[in-house]
């Protein structure tokens, strides 16, 4: 049961992470990261596969061993808030527009203080 729980986690941080990749304030590779959490308690073959990934592989390896995230990483977070918040003035109401810049605020500061992979 627990195995199931996991591997259905797993998917579904998968595909989070894939939707990730095109929208806005949806981060990519830490559901990446989870996903392979998930599959590294259901499914080693799975796991396995995320960890020798071409592009997400180093991500999660170097989570794992430094809690790093890379230079390329950060700037790519850093992006995607300034994105978001720009969004959010030009077309969200008062206080809905603040809810991307106290999310930038937020993670990114936390984002900037981890390691550099």
């Amino acid at each position: 049961m627990k195995r199931h729980f996991y591997l259905v986690s797993g998917w579904a941080s998968l595909g989070l992470g894939a939707l990730g990749a095109f929208l806005p304030l949806l981060p990519t590779v830490p559901f990446v990261i989870l996903a392979a959490f998930c599959f590294a308690r259901s499914s080693p073959r799975l796991e396995a596969w995320l960890l020798t990934h071409p592009t997400f592989g180093h991500h999660i390896v170097a989570w794992r061993e430094k809690g790093a995230i890379s230079r390329r990483g950060k700037l790519a977070a850093g992006a995607a808030f300034v994105f978001s918040i720009a969004l959010a003035l030009l077309f969200a109401p008062w206080p809905w527009m603040m809810a991307p810049i106290i999310a930038a605020i937020v993670t990114g500061s936390w984002i900037w203080t981890r390691p550099e992979a």
